[in-house]
């Protein structure tokens, strides 16, 4: 069954690990039923290293190398004479290095080797915090619009700073909007950038966009409202207990207009 809220369920945003990977999963496997033939869509990955003491997280590149180096000769002995060394017992605390893993979706052209066409990154909460993985989501935004690369970004969460890829100026009705979904899209001029804007909100169905390929190709259409219904419905999220606020709270008028739709439903 569906959410019972008609756009973005603002109660999915505390299970953030979880919806991200469906809807980006659930995106992947839209785009390939609607792909031509030579072109394909691939889950990717990068990897952070975040502490639980909040400091900044540390990317790292997802390979493990682990090197045994033979010893030489025979084993150390204790020199005779030197006195045996108690060691002072330490106070132990212990800190986890919590690897996050962020998943986007890359349209690859398999006719001239796997060329890249189209990424699709669907944000995170560290995208939108400041430090380094919003500093290296911004590195990558630069590189792939100098490589000529469209970009598809899906921003379905509230907390954090939107890093609106629009100029400012040409957004004044959207961005008092808490999503927002922008096609970046290369087109012939290389001086010049095609920012298709889509607001979203949690009163309305999340667009339809419609995702750029090459300039040959058709756009592909992507139903959003859709994929986040499969990630809702397949994620067993029938079971949330509306009666708490979300995370982050609504705004009044956005906590009233919510409480009306539940209450209707029986949820509160």
């Amino acid at each position: 069954m569906p959410s019972p809220i008609p756009g973005m369920d603002p109660w999915l945003e505390q299970h953030w690990g979880d919806v991200h990977t469906s809807i980006v999963t659930y995106c992947r496997d839209r785009l390939q039923r609607a792909l031509p033939r030579d072109l394909r869509a691939r889950v990717e990955e990068r990897v952070y290293l975040e502490y639980e003491e909040g400091a900044n997280g540390r990317h790292v590149i997802p390979d493990v190398r682990v090197v045994e180096y033979p010893r030489s000769g025979p084993p150390r002995q204790a020199s005779a004479g030197v006195a045996t060394l108690v060691p002072t017992e330490p106070i132990v605390v212990i800190r986890r290095n919590e690897p996050l893993t962020e998943r986007f979706i890359e349209i690859r052209d398999f006719s001239t080797g796997g060329r890249l066409i189209t990424v699709i990154e669907v944000v995170s909460p560290t995208n939108k915090e400041r430090g380094r993985g919003q500093d290296l989501y911004v590195q990558k935004r630069n590189e792939l619009e100098a490589a000529r690369v469209h970009l598809v970004e899906i921003d379905l969460l509230r907390e954090g700073e939107r890093l609106d890829p629009a100029p400012r100026q040409g957004l004044p009705a959207t961005r008092d909007c808490p999503y927002l979904v922008t096609a970046i899209r290369c087109v012939e001029d290389p001086s010049e950038l095609r920012c298709e804007v889509y607001p979203a909100s949690m009163r309305e169905r999340l667009p339809v966009i419609k995702v750029p390929l090459r300039a040959t190709d058709e756009d592909v259409l992507l139903d959003l409202q859709a994929v986040l219904d499969d990630a809702y419905d397949r994620g067993g999220y029938d079971i949330l207990d509306y009666r708490q606020p979300p995370v982050p709270p609504l705004s009044p008028q956005d906590e009233e207009w919510a409480h009306s739709v539940l209450s209707a439903r029986g949820l509160v």
